[in-house]
């Protein structure tokens, strides 16, 4: 697990008239403060990712297919430095995935339909100097290989 990462699993409250998720409260653990709440998708197969943020905290969860999370801790001195970590989210593993700054992430539709992000971050974007730094997805910096693994 890499360092100041939380996985909070969440629970589905389903009744005859549908089904209720809480996905962050701010009485939890990795709560720090709201910046704002935005939702992205990815169709089957495609890669978001690399990045990270100097200031922001992130809090994800897949309200809608699946997505394969990986993490990459860059920082020198955090005891997971250089640690990968993968995280299976979605309708079949529900759970809210705390990144804090400075660690990169990206993620990758595994689902056949495709797949909803909604993000809670700790601060605001901002358009005229974005907290968001970002490398090749595919690129050799981080030690990953995006595709399936069978076996």
């Amino acid at each position: 697990m890499i360092d100041g990462v939380i996985i909070k699993k969440l629970k589905i409250m389903p009744d005859e008239r549908g089904r209720l998720m809480e996905i962050l409260r701010a009485d939890d653990e990795s709560f720090e403060k709201f910046g704002q709440v935005y939702m992205t998708t990815a169709y089957p197969g495609v890669v978001k990712g690399w990045h990270y943020h100097k200031k922001q905290a992130d809090n994800m969860a897949v309200v809608k297919g699946m997505m394969k999370i990986v993490l990459y801790d860059g920082r020198e001195k955090s005891p997971t430095f250089r640690e990968i970590m993968e995280i299976f989210a979605g309708v079949h593993n529900p759970v809210l995935v705390h990144i804090p700054p400075l660690v990169y992430h990206g993620f990758k539709c595994i689902s056949e339909e495709d797949a909803i992000v909604v993000n809670t971050t700790t601060h605001v974007y901002d358009y005229k100097n974005p907290d968001e730094f970002r490398l090749p997805a595919h690129g050799s910096e981080i030690p990953y290989d995006w595709s399936r693994k069978d076996g």
